[in-house]
């Protein structure tokens, strides 16, 4: 890659986003393509919407996030439609402050950001132009230019409504230079930049007693007020405000709960009016998204305040709990190592799976529903099939309580403990045994954590590293057996075979000899005893099956042997009951000989080539595995 090629390119694709000319050429514009119009919320909504919209099981999965947010599909869901669809229809939504309430670590900040990165982008597209009056501070819309007695009737021809005042500068500069001719008014095209402070602001509050309100309005330049004479001329005050820069855009107040509730006072007229105070003018119209973060010990003391219901009531609150899929929570941890400079240490598989499992059990609430404990409530999260519940008990259960994830273990602390392990032991890998074990360690450490939650903690660690020892078995087993998946189902169908001709009393034919067979009872039997199903419940159990046959079947799907979970376990159970013994054997000799040898290193390969481990973690998971089968 050349650099400087790529950046003259950039450069070039930068400039050729430059339009300027007069309003009039402005509005013969807005004839063809009305989208420049938009009002900043609707901006923000059509930008998510360009990313693409997915609609399953009756929920819709916005694309837009999917690359920083993981498991947060339904908060997610409802923020975009009850707020940011909502306020793009200018419904009342609109003159609300956003604010974001969840716990630390939740992804809030994340989310902001990734909305002000969108815009800045959707700023290039043709959907998501943006133009400004020439020289506007604000970087105004240029149809506040149009008279109000004309509007309707501008409404009536073009369909776009038009909100707003022109700002001081704006309106002097129109009188002054422009002698109110509106036609040959400068107008540009603009990109949206939190750099330039081009329609995206951030406020983070500072010390309530040294904070000044032009941070938020802008301030009297006192340079130039013996040159224009007067603190109301537009030309002695500087319009560098947050509310002023983020006009057209979005601005981020950062804790904004923080703030003594007189600072806040300016955001009561914006929200409800569209407009603020600023100086010796007249009220200044703004067209902005103002939102905010804050967590729940803060937004509990803020509405406890009387003094604060006025601001309150201008507020929509969202909640972001954590993640609550074991799945997206890996992917949480696997992004934040990227990140890193650590993102080189191999990590084996399932290492993170433990510690996300440890994670989402802190989060998940006890269901009062009979039959479920902690350990299937969050495989059932995770999309997994658990027998005996359908879709219908997961709505429930997701319905039960409102507030669930909004406490528990936050992926800050998990990765710092993962960090720490990284760092201690300087390994060039890193498996589930060592990040349970930082985890563990950590919790002495954590100050928020009471000694009846560590209690709980060390149980999910417990949990979770039970979860990891079938893991790394099955792995292992998979291994030495060669193409595990058609021997499971081989298995499999010979067994279907055999209930079949066992439920209808029919014979099986051998398609070699072409010889009429009785069902296999000693191969039937073999598997069912794997999980416990006695003499008298066979024929229950296999007449089940062949029910689950018979309905996938209506439905046009093939029954396979993963989809019912009883069964999946009795045939990899039998898989790895004949092999078991080879495993063992092979596994915990400390002097192998040749042919044991010859099988190891065939066994290492196929998890390094095939299962994604180091030849290191490989080995590593061999010996814990020999040591699992000896207990």
């Amino acid at each position: 890659m050349d650099i400087f090629e790529r950046i003259a390119a950039y450069r070039a694709e930068h400039e050729s986003l430059a339009w300027s000319g007069t309003f009039k050429e402005y509005i013969e514009l807005l004839r063809k393509d009305p989208r420049p119009a938009m009002t900043a919320h609707a901006r923000v909504y059509e930008m998510i919407r360009s990313y693409g919209v997915e609609e399953e099981g009756g929920h819709k999965k916005y694309k837009f996030f999917e690359s920083e947010l993981y498991g947060l599909d339904r908060a997610l869901e409802k923020l975009v439609e009850e707020y940011f669809h909502s306020a793009a229809k200018r419904l009342d939504v609109r003159k609300r402050i956003l604010l974001l309430m969840g716990p630390v670590s939740g992804g809030k900040s994340t989310l902001v950001t990734m909305l002000k990165r969108g815009l800045e982008q959707f700023s290039k597209t043709p959907g998501g132009a943006v133009y400004a009056i020439e020289g506007c501070p604000m970087h105004e819309d240029p149809l506040h230019m149009i008279p109000h007695e004309l509007r309707p009737d501008f409404e009536q021809e073009f369909g776009i409504r038009i909100e707003g005042e022109l700002c001081p500068v704006c309106q002097l500069k129109l009188k002054n230079e422009y002698y109110g001719d509106i036609e040959q008014m400068g107008v540009q095209r603009v990109i949206l930049s939190e750099a330039s402070r081009v329609g995206i602001g951030t406020f983070s509050p500072s010390d309530p007693k040294s904070q000044d309100i032009a941070d938020l309005t802008g301030s009297i330049d006192f340079s130039t007020i013996t040159e224009y004479g007067s603190e109301s001329d537009p030309r002695a005050y500087r319009f560098d405000g947050e509310l002023n820069k983020a006009n057209r855009g979005l601005m981020e107040f950062q804790e904004m709960l923080k703030c003594d509730e007189k600072f806040l006072w300016n955001l009561l007229s914006l929200t409800q009016e569209g407009n603020f105070k600023a100086g010796r003018f007249a009220l200044i119209s703004a067209d902005e998204l103002i939102i905010a973060h804050t967590n729940e010990a803060e937004y509990k003391t803020f509405i406890a305040n009387k003094k604060n219901e006025a601001l309150q009531s201008r507020m929509i609150v969202m909640p972001i709990p954590y993640n609550l899929k074991v799945s997206k929570e890996e992917k949480i941890y696997a992004k934040l190592i990227s990140q890193s400079d650590m993102s080189k240490v191999h990590i084996a598989p399932h290492a993170l799976r433990a510690a996300a499992t440890f994670s989402i059990l802190t989060r998940l609430k006890e269901s009062k529903k009979q039959g479920i404990d902690l350990y299937k409530k969050m495989r059932l999260y995770d999309g997994e099939e658990i027998e005996g519940f359908k879709e219908a008990d997961l709505k429930e259960l997701q319905n039960e309580y409102l507030d669930e994830g909004m406490s528990g273990v936050d992926p800050r602390y998990v990765i710092n403990r993962i960090s720490s392990a990284l760092i201690k032991q300087n390994l060039d890998s890193i498996n589930a045994l060592d990040i349970l074990r930082a985890i563990k360690d950590g919790l002495d450490q954590h100050p928020s954590i009471t000694k009846e939650e560590r209690e709980r903690y060390l149980n999910f660690i417990s949990i979770a590293r039970k979860e990891y020892d079938e893991l790394a078995k099955k792995e292992v087993q998979k291994a030495f057996v060669y193409s595990f998946e058609e021997s499971a189902k081989t298995l499999f169908e010979n067994y279907l075979d055999n209930i079949e001709a066992f439920c209808s009393w029919t014979k099986i034919r051998d398609p070699l000899t072409d010889e009429e067979l009785d069902p296999d009872e000693r191969l039937m039997r073999s598997i069912e005893e794997q999980i416990g199903i006695s003499e008298n419940a066979k024929k229950a159990f296999r007449e089940e099956i062949m029910i689950r046959i018979s309905t996938y079947s209506r439905k046009n799907k093939k029954f396979e042997y993963h989809h019912h979970d009883r069964l999946r376990e009795a045939i990899e159970k039998k898989l790895f009951a004949d092999l078991k013994d080879i495993v063992k054997i092979t596994t915990s000799t400390k002097t192998p000989d040749e042919a044991q040898l010859k099988r190891i290193n065939e066994v290492i390969k196929r998890l390094v080539d095939e299962h994604g481990y180091s030849t290191v973690s490989a080995n590593e998971l061999l010996r814990y595995v020999g040591s699992l089968l000896n207990r």
